[in-house]
């Protein structure tokens, strides 16, 4: 599998599969709100977008980066979404890096958005898809944030079947500036768990795929084969 590794800005053609990953916090928040029962996720081009849409559907979960804002019902935090019920919920998700990368790719034949929590899923629905090449779009920081780098990288030796101690990939997203600023209380809307929950290797069984649906950009679970051991390609 050739596999390339690139940020937002550096996408010079549209690529037929894209892993486009954020590990603190975006696509570990979209993973909870699955796993805590959210239909789907429409990725929202602009904070504007997002309120747009939360007025035309008020039922609909809206979330953004940062700090509570009126018209958003929750914060981009996996720790602060924890106890809401999102039970057949739709979920409209705005971010500065994740759903940014999601957007810049989404004509390509499969999308998927990616995190340490679903990183062993998303290796097994790039194995079942069969790619000659993938492009990991490393969304933070211009593409040089270390904690989605490295689990873009851990995921690319499970996807080409490779054992991988998670230990070493891990250690570098908990050392990364990310990590750093939401522990310092740089970053508003955080929860004390949230570095924690991001680093919860394969926390959920599920791949997570996104694909145009109208005129929207909907992220959904994608089920992928039952490993049958953790090496296994």
């Amino acid at each position: 599998m050739d596999t390339r590794f690139l940020g937002i800005a550096e996408l010079d053609e549209t690529p037929s599969v894209a892993v486009v990953v954020d590990v603190m916090r975006a696509f570990t928040v979209a993973a909870r709100a699955f796993a805590q029962g959210a239909e789907k996720i429409v990725l929202a081009e602009s904070l504007d977008a997002a309120l747009a849409l939360k007025a035309r559907h008020p039922k609909w979960v809206a979330i953004k980066d940062g700090p509570p804002a009126p018209g958003f019902d929750a914060v981009n935090s996996p720790g602060l979404l924890r106890g809401l019920d999102l039970r057949g919920r739709t979920v409209v998700h705005k971010t500065t890096a994740g759903t940014v990368g999601a957007l810049a790719v989404k004509d390509a034949e499969l999308v998927l958005c990616a995190s340490f929590v679903v990183a062993e899923a998303t290796a097994r629905a790039l194995r079942s898809h069969v790619a000659d090449r993938v492009t990991f779009v490393v969304t933070g920081e211009d593409g040089r944030a270390d904690e989605d780098l490295a689990c873009a990288q851990y995921i690319a030796l499970r996807a080409a079947g490779t054992s991988a101690d998670p230990a070493e990939f891990l250690r570098r997203a908990a050392e990364s500036r990310a990590a750093r600023e939401l522990a310092g209380g740089v970053r508003q809307g955080v929860h004390p768990d949230d570095i924690a929950l991001c680093l919860e290797l394969d926390r959920f069984p599920f791949a997570m795929a996104a694909a145009s649906e109208g005129t929207l950009m909907v992220l959904r679970p994608h089920p992928v084969p039952a490993p049958n051991d953790r090496t296994a390609p």
